[in-house]
């Protein structure tokens, strides 16, 4: 039996059988919004990883591909069109082997490292603290560092921290001057270690509740900057790691991160394909995605028993779509394509981390370019825009706007393939079927309402009525209809083919009445505005 759900987002959904396109319906109270979705949400993450940095960033000064101070140009211009809120660097798993005095000083000069976590490739520091935070300022981002706990010292971060940050007269803030910049810079997201259960040490949640509450306190603020902490976190279903953090150490920071990769595959060992994967690796990826939605509402349970002021953030500072990588590439590179799936993935990760507001305001896809669920791809002097940049460039008008709460009315697509997604996930998302329809639903400062709706169905069309209560509108905001789509589950751009995905003018709309009715393509997201 169907039955209607009153949901803060647009994510939950009733339990459904067949697909009946007429029955989706959702009632937006636009007079009852209460949590503000921060641009946060929508950060970036770049890892000395693979062709992230290098061939993906930064290129060199004296390279002849076009570039601005050794970044490359058009990368540059392709961020700078997405707004990006934060970037967070260097890692990952680099991070808790980097010690920053290796990136800093001429160029030339730098120590060549072991990269032992990926590919083992030569790391040259050619990109240090100085070409990352004029990265960040050259695209309009706020950094965020992440610290090395795993093999550094409360000292050797400490000394970072006033090396960026302190204004006065000291001798490293006189060697950044040395180096280059007079002038601080302002640091607010400090990350204090990464994956320290993992490759940032493997260690347990007792000692690094005791790691992080040393290492915070030496993490101190210089001149007028201030310091947003953020502590290592768990992954997926290790919520005993976020009980002993909270429980320990909650006071001592501003946030504490949680990671999810979306594994549309069997596991770890075997990801999936990210190319030619038909419909059942379509179906098993965006099932995995939602995933996310039982992770978060658990984590947040636990920080409620020991923050229910809800003062600490829950900061998803890695997420996103990983498979297997491409044929003829250093496994250790994480190289992978990126299809109107992944895109989809995306729409509803972030529709998931919007209607959790109340504690999700900062989180950092992986990663930006050339690794894993990337932006951009290049091929030497060759760029291309991913299906997912698409999203994340469809989706800006939801920064720093006013989530809208409603009810939802959304059938269910079930397939043969119904099986738990990851065996070690014994979770709700078991039961038959994914939702056809996901979407985010806000309000501007200027009381215009945007709408980002994704029909997940593989095969057919759905439409879906919105029905808008509280606010006065009166027709389709000119010219904010579009539509992201491909001509299969798994269509990509490719070098020689770099706009087969990319969003054109939506026109099957209509808004009557307070009711906006849209007629969605199969697997597709339109975003539309109302005024």
């Amino acid at each position: 039996m169907k039955k209607l759900l009153s949901v803060v987002s647009a994510v939950l959904f009733t339990l459904g059988g067949q697909v009946l396109a007429q029955s989706n319906t959702v009632i937006v109270n636009a007079d009852q919004g209460e949590l503000t979705i921060s641009e946060h949400i929508y950060g970036q993450f770049s890892e000395h990883l693979g062709r992230g940095i290098y061939e993906g960033i930064w290129v060199g000064p004296d390279a002849e591909i076009p570039n601005q101070d050794g970044y490359r140009t058009d990368v540059l211009n392709a961020l700078k069109e997405l707004e990006i809120p934060n970037i967070r660097w260097p890692g990952g798993c680099f991070a808790d082997e980097y010690n920053w005095r290796d990136g800093i000083g001429p160029r030339a000069d730098r120590p060549k490292r072991i990269n032992t976590h990926w590919g083992g490739v030569v790391e040259d520091n050619s990109f240090g603290t100085h070409e990352f935070l004029r990265f960040a300022e050259l695209i309009g981002a706020e950094p965020y560092i992440s610290a090395n706990v795993g093999s550094g010292s409360p000292a050797e971060m400490n000394n970072w921290i006033e090396y960026m940050t302190y204004g006065g007269d000291s001798e490293l803030a006189n060697l950044r001057r040395e180096n280059g910049r007079d002038e601080p810079w302002k640091i607010k997201f400090f990350g204090i270690g990464n994956e320290s259960w993992g490759c940032g040490g493997t260690m347990t949640a007792d000692f690094y509740a005791n790691q992080y509450r040393l290492f915070q306190t030496f993490a101190k603020n210089y001149s007028d900057n201030r310091l947003f902490k953020i502590a290592s976190g768990s992954n997926d279903v290790e919520y005993d790691w976020t009980e002993t953090l909270m429980r320990e150490a909650a006071q001592e920071m501003d946030a504490i991160s949680l990671h999810y990769y979306t594994i549309p595959g069997q596991g770890w060992s075997d990801k999936g394909p990210s190319t030619d994967f038909g419909e059942e690796m379509y179906y098993r990826g965006i099932k995995a995605g939602l995933l996310l939605d039982e992770f978060i509402t658990r984590h947040k349970t636990v920080m409620d028993r020991y923050d229910p002021g809800k003062n600490v953030v829950l900061a998803l500072d890695e997420w996103g779509i990983w498979t297997n990588p491409l044929e003829g590439t250093n496994p250790g590179f994480l190289e992978q394509q990126n299809s109107i799936r992944d895109a989809l993935i995306a729409a509803l990760s972030l529709d998931i981390m919007n209607s959790h507001a109340d504690r999700v305001k900062l989180a950092n896809i992986a990663q930006t370019v050339n690794v894993l669920q990337a932006m951009v791809l290049t091929d030497g002097s060759k760029m291309l825009l991913t299906p997912t940049y698409h999203v994340f460039n469809m989706y800006k008008v939801h920064h720093n706007a006013t989530l809208l709460p409603g009810y939802a009315n959304i059938e269910r697509y079930t397939t043969d393939w119904d099986k738990p997604v990851v065996s070690r996930f014994d979770l709700k998302l078991d039961e038959p079927g994914i939702p056809v329809i996901s979407h985010t639903v806000s309000m501007d400062e200027d009381g215009k309402i945007h709408l980002t709706v994704s029909n997940l169905h593989p095969n057919d069309t759905q439409e879906v009525t919105f029905e808008i209560r509280g606010a006065t509108v009166n027709k389709i905001l000119q010219g904010s209809a579009k539509l992201l789509t491909g001509n299969s589950v798994d269509a990509i751009n490719t070098f020689d083919n770099p706009e087969q995905v990319k969003p054109k003018a939506f026109r099957d709309a209509e808004f009557k009445n307070g009711k906006l009715t849209l007629k969605i393509p199969k697997h597709s997201l339109v975003v539309i505005g109302l005024e």
